[in-house]
């Protein structure tokens, strides 16, 4: 039971980093778009690590949910990263403390 608890938190935060990475433009957050389609609605997942100084492989696991314990400075990076106001820095917090609660040991 636990683990499916943890499963469903972690990705209850996945969920709110993707909205939040396709609700954000490239030219928001400074970055310049190139000629041609982006198939990605907001940024890609790739620009977002990016931003945030994280490795791909590591922002892929938080959005996937398989990880479940990022710490107050990843947080914080990603809230940097996609301009959070403090309302949504405050709630992303409260979604990885609960993901953090009932990861497995």
């Amino acid at each position: 039971m636990a683990s499916q608890s943890a499963h469903s938190e972690g990705a209850e935060l996945g969920r709110f980093l993707r909205a939040r990475r396709t609700q954000t433009s490239p030219e928001h957050v400074g970055l310049t778009v190139g000629a041609g389609i982006r198939r990605t609605p907001g940024l890609r997942r790739e620009e977002l690590a990016t931003l945030a100084g994280i490795s791909i492989d590591y922002y892929v696991r938080l959005e996937r949910g398989k990880e479940t314990r990022p710490s107050p400075a990843v947080l914080d990076s990603l809230a940097r990263a996609l301009h959070m106001d403090d309302q949504e820095h405050q709630h992303l917090r409260e979604l990885a403390a609960r993901a953090a609660r009932y990861a497995p040991e």
